[in-house]
Parts: structure tokens; C-alpha cells; sequence
């Protein structure tokens, strides 16, 4: 929607990528309500994943593709939505590496991440933030004791040092 100001001359919507507080005010919406597996806010992660991009030298693109990386695997946002969205094709595209399929083996979730330039960074602080002690402490132990494995997998099948 174009606004006027007082002078009466038309001010242009934004034609460049939405800026990173703008993503981050869309995925908080997207996520309203929702909680992780500890039964804290889902956005409390994102801003966690995101500030872990930021931490490892991160780019914007990345960044924002942090704050997105469930949008689309959570059906908090459609893959459609994303493809139209005013962002860059490269967060677009980390966006979509990230997203987990149904029944997707790890093998093949992982060489997606690997063959998108900046996905990689990306689920790294995702699965950093995902195996913080503090969060797993606060889950059952046969939970804890299955993500710690699944994420242990996905670190070995990209690369990744152990934490």
C-alpha cells in the first residue's frame, strides 16, 4: 500500500529484502503460542539460533534464515509464503535446506544442508542451542537420551566437531 504524506506525494512500499527485525517480528508471529520440547516459548529458540549465527560471523541472509529455519517444517509459515516472501534467494534456499521432510532420512537431510551454501552455519547453532545442557536437563531421560543421539548424527553427517 502506497502512503501519502502531508505534502500529498506518494511514498513507494519497500522494493528491496525485508531487514532483520522485520524477520524476526514475522517469525515471533508465526511461532505465537507454540513452545519447544521444554514447554518454553518457541521464539526463546529462534533468538537463540539466530544470535548463534550471529556469534559464528554469520551474514544478514544467514541470520534471517535463522530466525526461519522451523517456519516452514512447523506449518507456522507455507513453503508458498516463503517463495514469495521479500527475502533473498540465498535465505530463501537455507530456509527451504533446513526444512526437514516427512520420513526425509538423515543422510539426505544432511547432504542438502551441505550442498547450500550457509545452511551449514545455520543448523549448526540450531543444533548447539538444541543440545544445551540446560534444555536437556529439563527433559525425560529416554527424550534426552534420543535427541542427544539424533543430534549427535546429524553433527557427525555434517561435519561438525562434538560439542
Amino acid at each position: 500500500m502506497t502512503q501519502t504524506p502531508p505534502d500529498r506525494t506518494p511514498v513507494p512500499p519497500p522494493t528491496g529484502p525485508l531487514g532483520l527485525a522485520e524477520v524476526e517480528a514475522l517469525a515471533r508471529a508465526a511461532h505465537e503460542g507454540q513452545t519447544d520440547k521444554s514447554g518454553r516459548p518457541y521464539a526463546e529458540h529462534l533468538r537463540a539460533v539466530a544470535e548463534g549465527v550471529r556469534a559464528r560471523g554469520g551474514t544478514d541472509e544467514q541470520i534471517a534464515a535463522a530466525w526461519l529455519h522451523d517456519a516452514v517444517e512447523d506449518a507456522a509459515l507455507s513453503e508458498e509464503w516463503l517463495r514469495a516472501a521479500a527475502l533473498t534467494p540465498r535465505t530463501k534456499a537455507i530456509v527451504l535446506a533446513l526444512t526437514k521432510r516427512p520420513d526425509e532420512p538423515p543422510e539426505a537431510y544432511a547432504r542438502r544442508i551441505l550442498d547450500t551454501p550457509g545452511a551449514r552455519l545455520v543448523k549448526e547453532a540450531d543444533l548447539a542451542h538444541n543440545t544445551a545442557p540446560e534444555r536437556l536437563a529439563v527433559l525425560d531421560g529416554a527424550t534426552r537420551r534420543r535427541l542427544i543421539r539424533k543430534y549427535a548424527t546429524m553433527r557427525a553427517l555434517l561435519g561438525l566437531p562434538d560439542d
